[in-house]
């Protein structure tokens, strides 16, 4: 250590969490505008507010995901599910190994 001040090959290994990507996104000046209202009214700087907007978009496109597959589920012709005993012995017969 130098002072207060890691060495720049300790820091990745004293703060883990350090963001190493970097990525440049060209905007026209329209959403250039737009981000710079987002950010002044957050009061937050645009890294910060990319990052939320892409955990938004992550959540969104993942929910569609898990609504599609509760629909195909629910479309399904599932018989009655047994018990969790009687499940448990089913599958212990099925693959010739009981469960602890």
């Amino acid at each position: 250590m130098y002072g207060n001040t890691l060495p720049y090959n300790e820091v990745e290994k004293e703060v883990p969490h350090v963001l190493r990507e970097r990525l440049e996104v060209r905007l026209d000046a329209e959403h250039r505008r737009k981000l710079a209202e987002i950010t002044a009214r957050r009061g937050a700087p645009v890294s910060v507010v990319v990052r939320d907007m892409i955990d938004q978009a992550y959540e969104e496109v993942t929910r569609e995901e898990r609504l599609r597959a509760a629909r195909e589920l629910g479309q399904m012709e599932i018989e009655d599910v047994p018990d969790p005993d009687e499940l448990s012995r089913q599958l212990d017969r099925t693959y010739d190994s009981p469960l602890p």
